[in-house]
């Protein structure tokens, strides 16, 4: 069988093929980096998918980065999001590929909707101002995939991960998310022998945290799930949340990443900075009750991509994953 992952050299899309080599040494696993295949060119996606005719497909390209990038290139998250998923979404759709995985982002959800965050609340209400742009195109891939199921008779499935860490990540303060961007601060600040370790924000604001092998475990489950019922007459799975189900506040994390970097500094909180969405903790009982939950701790998983950063020391990884 042959499997494409897009977005192969990123946190994600690496995370997959560690797990799909694992599981399937004999598969033929089809990899494009950017030189090779733009995923923002229509012509180029689909003249790909209709050369290679790969049997599964999983969407883990995306422009991508913290509030401030999210604040910052609102146009480019918009638009190149948008066109990477329309172009894999209906390329797969004209190639007749019937099994793709799009991973969407938990910041798809309305900012102040009930906690946990069920996959019902899509749509209920405004989204948060500084990442609304991705967010935006994230759902539209989320809707894409719905509706293509509908009329094409297609068998596309969305996965909705809250917020990742791990190997891979991106270590880049211009770009990064609040869990690398605070590894490589306490980090340095260890290095530089600083008393202090400044962190965005109130230290207010609840976040959950899934280390990126969960979510590589999740996607080839969900897809495998979905095979099967494809085959079986099954209708396609629903939007699927992927976490822990557990969050932690921003200022708690701050002091767990101090204790595994072993920086013994203070924490000052700079109040001029945004906090972004209040919370943002998933309901994860459909995924449970389809046999799938997260299995990394945090404070191991913090270990494990401590770990990473300091032997591989990605300070600069790329944004697209």
């Amino acid at each position: 069988m042959k499997i494409y992952v897009a977005g192969h050299r990123g946190m994600v899309g690496s995370a997959i093929l560690r797990v799909l080599q694992k599981r399937f040494p004999k598969a033929v696993l089809l990899t494009r980096q950017h030189s090779d295949l733009d995923l923002i060119s229509q012509s180029d996606v689909e003249q790909f998918l209709l050369e290679e005719r790969p049997d599964y497909i999983f969407v883990a390209a995306a422009r991508v980065g913290g509030i401030h990038a999210n604040n910052t290139y609102r146009g480019d998250f918009l638009y190149q999001n948008l066109m990477i998923e329309a172009n894999l979404i209906h390329g797969a759709m004209k190639a007749g590929i019937k099994d793709l995985m799009f991973l969407g982002s938990s910041c798809i959800y309305p900012r102040d909707c009930p906690q946990p965050i069920s996959e019902e609340y899509l749509l209920t209400g405004p989204l948060e101002h500084t990442n609304e742009p991705y967010a935006l195109a994230k759902i539209a891939g989320v809707k894409l995939c719905e509706n293509y199921n509908t009329q094409f008779g297609c068998h596309f499935v969305s996965l909705m991960p809250t917020n990742l860490y791990g190997p891979g990540d991106n270590y880049n303060l211009e770009t990064s998310h609040v869990l690398p961007a605070l590894i490589r601060k306490a980090h340095e600040a260890k290095l530089g022998g600083e008393p202090v370790l400044s962190v965005w924000g109130s230290g207010r604001p609840l976040r959950e945290f899934l280390y990126v092998d969960d979510l590589a475990e999740a996607c080839v489950y969900f897809m495998e799930m979905a095979i099967q019922d494809r085959q079986e007459g099954k209708p396609p799975l629903p939007l699927i949340n992927i976490g822990t189900g557990e969050d932690i506040s921003i200022a708690d994390l701050a002091g767990l990443v101090m204790k595994t970097v072993e920086f013994t500094g203070e924490i000052k909180f700079d109040s001029t900075k945004p906090d972004g969405t209040p919370r943002k903790l998933l309901n994860v009982s459909r995924a449970k009750s389809l046999g799938w939950s997260a299995k990394v701790p945090l404070a191991q998983g913090l270990e494990m991509a401590y770990r990473d950063f300091t032997e591989n020391l990605h300070l600069g990884a790329p944004n697209q994953r």
